[in-house]
């Protein structure tokens, strides 16, 4: 009974998406000066998600013309990050969200937010593993599968420097001793920082280190939409936290990030780059979604505004010296399109074009209608600035039913210089390379 009222409540839910407020021009929520409509409002959230399906045997998502696409790995547990080794292993994070405490659950759009989850295929509980991936034979498929790390907590973002490898967990950044080939690791960790827990309405912590191997950057999501929990749940959230490995020290780098998942340095200057879910409820179109190069101590308008200085009169008490010194983001993503992994071609499988691009991971839209996102775009860079409209890279991950047989997150290069992508609904790490 109480299963088929929770289908009725979404299903009520997903037929208002049509009064979610009218459509910019197809591309227009992208790139370096998206269109920026008006707000529009509803007094519950719309839900649109794609129901999470699989793939079924033999299907696969679509690359351009000229590649070819095949699973580097499969059956895994909800693969959400990856990190490539020096020796060129693979490692993925098999992770979820962490339970939330009992006063924390954030009552009407909270339970709204469950419903979302399990019908997206992510409200399984975390394996909170990281495992290793081997392709010694260079077919493109991982012979060798092992469990590295054990027992950890909703683990994300992963970063070796020296013979220490740094994982992000949900509420704190461990360090473990590392020996180049090794299959798996069996010592305890070392905490070196804590990171923001509680409520973990974004729970995912990426994580990268300096050039020097000094610092670490963590990116830290917001508890909330537009912090209708109050600021206090927020502090060193909505933001990348920059910790001193040696001694754990960490202080807020940049701020105003709402969901700052992705974090890949860009090769050309050397500049920290983020990718940013932005605030929902505002319509079909806003608020888009965005990549930029992120100054040290600069501030990105959450809650306050978005893309810049425009105010969201939703948030109260408003904040004029902050949506004043609020910086405007560099390239646009797309609204609701959810956008995380973040990757800069660093190989050379693939043609000049791609050299120094960003790929970018859109795990899919919840809330708008019709659904973006739900597929992997490369973004061409020239002088370490976007230079171009963004390209379909890998498609189809829905079928024409709308379902999602697969929904793209964390993306790298392998030692070969093909593109993987981590897709947590098929459970597969995909591999797309040029056709020989």
């Amino acid at each position: 009974m109480r299963l088929t009222v929770l289908a009725a409540s979404l299903a009520a839910l997903t037929l208002a998406a049509c009064s979610a407020g009218p459509l910019a021009p197809e591309g227009a929520t992208y790139g370096p000066n998206p269109t920026l409509v008006p707000p529009s409002s509803r007094p519950l959230p719309l839900v649109n998600i794609a129901p999470a399906v699989g793939w079924p045997e033999g299907q696969m998502p679509t690359a351009p013309q000229g590649y070819t696409v095949q699973a580097f790995a499969s059956g895994l547990d909800h693969p959400r990050w990856l990190y490539r080794l020096p020796n060129g292993d693979i490692l993925v994070a098999e992770t979820n969200a962490p339970p939330k405490p009992e006063d924390k659950q954030g009552g009407i759009r909270g339970w709204i937010q469950g419903l979302v989850m399990s019908r997206a295929g992510a409200a399984v509980p975390s394996a909170n593993r990281i495992t290793l991936l081997r392709d010694a034979d260079g077919d493109g498929v991982a012979e060798t599968k092992t469990a590295f790390l054990e027992n950890l907590m909703s683990p994300f973002g992963m970063a070796l420097v020296g013979d220490r490898l740094f994982v992000a967990n949900a509420d704190a950044v461990v360090a473990f001793p590392y020996q180049t080939g090794q299959t798996r690791i069996d010592a305890a960790p070392t905490k070196i920082a804590d990171l923001p827990a509680g409520r973990n309405h974004h729970w995912t912590k990426s994580l990268v280190a300096s050039a020097d191997g000094t610092k670490l950057y963590v990116g830290v999501g917001s508890n909330s939409n537009i912090a209708e929990h109050g600021m206090d749940e927020e502090v060193n959230r909505a933001a990348i936290l920059e910790i001193t490995i040696a001694t754990g020290a960490t202080r807020v780098f940049a701020s105003g990030l709402r969901n700052p998942v992705g974090l890949a340095w860009e090769p050309v200057t050397g500049q920290l780059w983020t990718a940013v879910n932005e605030r929902d409820e505002l319509g079909n179109d806003l608020v888009p979604d965005y990549m930029t190069s992120v100054r040290d101590g600069g501030f990105y308008g959450w809650p306050w505004s978005y893309f810049g200085q425009t105010v969201d009169r939703r948030v109260k008490p408003e904040n004029p010296e902050a949506v004043a010194r609020a910086l405007r983001p560099d390239y646009a993503l797309g609204a609701h399109t959810a956008s995380l992994g973040l990757h800069f071609y660093d190989g050379s499988l693939l043609p000049a074009a791609y050299r120094g691009g960003a790929f970018i991971g859109q795990h899919g839209s919840w809330n708008r209608e019709p659904k973006s996102g739900y597929k992997v775009v490369f973004v061409p860079f020239a002088g370490g600035r976007p230079a171009g409209p963004p390209q379909d890279f890998l498609t189809g991950f829905l079928n024409a039913e709308g379902e999602a047989l697969g929904r793209p997150v964390g993306v790298i290069t392998d030692a070969r210089g093909a593109v993987l992508v981590a897709d947590d609904v098929g459970n597969v790490i995909w591999r797309v390379a040029p056709a020989s």
